[in-house]
């Protein structure tokens, strides 16, 4: 039995001047979880809020909006995501007035990790050109840093607060109304029904109905990594019965499925074994409050836990203060409040994140809870589509499409092994539903304009589609910087890149960090190019190359624009900040790209 029961309404106002807007833009999803729990404090203020993710908003209607809220994720190396590049090249358009949004007030919340050089640095460049078009700020702009001891929640909740009460002075509650409690339990974002067994079974899937999905068979999951290795790096080959158009740069979206065992366990733990595979229909409550993508009408437990729901995540602060509400052991109870707190971080931190312990590990501990089944989507992250850049090119592999993948396979402090859902999913699939989405690269008018590729890792998935699209244009200007740990481990294709290169089709530039001597530096990708100054900007100033940079977003990115910097030093005579400029500058001109992910 929960410790309370919701008392909030639907909504306790229909004045339409309380009406705002979220949206929100994000890459792993955290962006979307703060914005409905943004929504949630909005509606204790009596706020009717619209909640959009930023490529499905459409951009025709936020010259109407009187209030809008944005939460801003950091993509690479301070980029936007990709999601909201549209959007923020339409704010940037050089014909908009400096009162275009007079009439706006806005907040933004940024999400990122105070490690890198642009901490959440798209957030802070959209609330200053919101203001440079004549937009109010509700409050002051704030950035939650995974950094912080309470994580991104360090700086959100303060935030919220802030924001809450600058919306109620901004428009003022009427005096039959009164900001709601935040303990109060929240009512949940859907209601189950039941449902017949005819109404499951005619249920279709809205993956299989969405046309930018396909249906591929597996023929090929080979290892490209040494045996002996210790990561297992995959080259997996799909082939289509539908002729698929992508470009160099679009990522493959999987929809994984958790393993069985996994689902079989926590269903036991949860006392749901019973009811697993009975119909249920869904009702949606809160329409500011999202679900996950491609979710059916009607389904099973068994099947919304399977694919729809992650029971494998590691929980986060917010898990536990909803969870609190549904033990009925008075000493649980009291350590789900303490880790909720902000004077219970540390102890959280050590319980979850430290040692990778799973949404199901935690609840097999907590054997108290009780969860009522319409809280699932409250309470339960959504098992998130996982993106792959294609290692592939279109043209030159007709209804195929080839990934790259690291498999994820580690045992945690608990010596618990940890298998990746998505890669684990992939590795057994012998059919299966891949969508394509589309990148941001795009390709010299000229096929004889040089083309610099620098892909380390399995960053060279998109360095591969790159090249072979322009193998297949003719083009032999093509120079691929790759780098790696060890020859003869993980020199990911390492034969067709030297075969290239023997026939004089591509400049290829290899580094093995970890070859030198034992106590000798390190050397990596980004010192290559430096070698390589006065050739490399021969390429980029003197004939115009086009520079593609792909893989972990970690500090080869700004490693290689260093690089280029320094290039631009020594051979071009500038000095830093004409350097940096002129860097900046081939951005700008579209002839630096980057295909980067954390």
């Amino acid at each position: 039995m929960a410790s309370g029961s919701p008392k909030t309404p639907l909504y306790a106002t229909d004045d339409l001047s309380r009406t705002l807007t979220i949206i929100y833009a994000t890459e792993t999803g955290n962006a979307q979880d703060y914005a409905g729990r943004i929504a949630h404090h909005c509606r204790r203020a009596h706020f009717n809020c619209h909640v959009f993710d930023v490529d499905k908003y459409p951009l025709s209607e936020i010259v109407s909006e009187r209030i809008l809220i944005y939460v801003v994720s950091t993509s690479g190396t301070g980029k936007e995501p990709r999601t909201m590049t549209p959007l923020w090249k339409s704010l940037l358009r050089s014909d908009l007035p400096s009162d275009f949004f007079q009439d706006l007030h806005y907040a933004v919340f940024g999400l990122g990790d105070s490690s890198y050089e642009k901490f959440c640095w798209p957030a802070k460049k959209l609330s200053r050109r919101l203001q440079s078009l004549g937009a109010k700020a509700i409050c002051p702009s704030a950035e939650g840093d995974t950094q912080h001891t309470l994580g991104t929640d360090g700086a959100f909740e303060p935030w919220v607060s802030s924001l809450t009460h600058a919306l109620l002075r901004l428009l003022p509650l009427p005096l039959h109304l009164s900001l709601l409690p935040a303990e109060e339990l929240p009512t949940p974002r859907v209601v189950f029904l039941e449902a017949t067994s005819e109404e499951l079974q005619d249920a279709s899937d809205p993956l299989l109905c969405d046309d930018r999905y396909h249906t591929f068979k597996l023929i090929g999951n080979n290892r490209i990594s040494a045996s002996d290795w210790y990561q297992d790096v995959r080259h997996f080959q799909f082939r289509c019965q539908d002729d698929i158009a992508y470009d160099p740069g679009d990522v493959a979206v999987i929809h994984p499925e958790a393993s069985p065992i996994d689902v079989d366990f926590f269903l036991t733990t949860l006392g749901w074994s019973n009811s697993a595979d009975d119909p249920i229909r869904m009702k949606h409550v809160f329409d500011d409050q999202s679900l996950p993508d491609h979710l059916p009408q009607v389904s099973t437990l068994r099947v919304l836990f399977s694919r729809h729901l992650d029971i494998n995540a590691v929980p986060k602060r917010s898990f536990f203060q909803l969870l609190k509400h549904f033990a009925t052991d008075e000493r649980e109870r009291e350590k789900l409040e303490e880790f909720s707190s902000p004077e219970g971080a540390e102890d959280l931190y050590d319980y979850t994140t430290r040692v990778r312990r799973t949404i199901s590990e935690v609840l097999s501990e907590f054997r108290s809870v009780c969860i009522p089944r319409d809280y699932i989507f409250d309470l339960f992250p959504p098992l998130r589509p996982r993106e792959f850049s294609i290692a592939s090119a279109a043209l030159m592999h007709p209804r195929e499409v080839h990934l790259c993948v690291a498999i994820v396979d580690y045992k945690t402090q608990l010596k618990a092994r940890r298998r990746g859902v998505c890669t684990s999913f992939l590795a057994s699939l012998p059919i299966g539903t891949i969508g394509i989405a589309k990148g941001l690269l795009a390709f010299p008018p000229d096929p004889n304009t040089p083309v610099i590729c620098v892909g380390p890792g399995t960053g060279v998935a998109p360095a591969r589609a790159v090249l072979q699209a322009r193998m297949h244009a003719g083009a032999r200007d093509n120079t691929l910087y790759f780098g790696h740990r060890a020859s003869g481990k993980d020199a990911h294709y390492s034969h067709e890149w030297t075969t290239l290169a023997e026939s004089g089709k591509l400049t290829y530039r290899v580094m093995a960090s970890r070859d030198g001597p034992e106590g000798t530096a390190r050397v990596y990708v980004q010192d290559l190019i430096r070698i390589d100054a006065k050739p490399v900007w021969e390429l980029v100033h003197g004939k115009g190359a086009w520079v593609y940079i792909s893989g972990s977003s970690n500090k080869m990115p700004a490693g290689v624009r260093a690089a280029l910097v320094h290039i631009a030093q020594e051979e071009g005579g500038m000095g830093e900040k004409d350097a940096r400029d002129y860097v900046a500058l081939m951005e700008k001109e579209e002839r630096l790209y980057e295909e980067c992910w954390s």
